[in-house]
């Protein structure tokens, strides 16, 4: 199953031991009066995701901007 939910960058914290580094974090909508962040609702109410990203990926991910984030299974690598 296939799960999209709909987040919004929250954070942004210099990483203490490296400076190439920056911590993400990014909480999922809730907004019960916009329609599509109804449909988002349903498969992730709340949540937050957090992520160490190198500082010039991090420059992709200004405060507030919203991110679709797709979860999708991944199948056995054939060995």
């Amino acid at each position: 199953m296939k799960i999209r939910g709909k987040f919004t960058v929250q954070s942004h914290k210099r990483n203490a031991y490296s400076l190439a580094y920056t911590e993400l974090a990014l909480g999922a909508v809730y907004d019960q009066t916009i329609p599509e962040d109804q449909r988002y609702i349903e498969a992730t109410p709340t949540g937050q995701i957090t992520m160490l990203v190198m500082d010039r990926v991090a420059e992709h991910f200004p405060l507030g901007k919203q991110f679709y984030v797709d979860f999708t299974p991944v199948e056995e690598a054939a060995q």
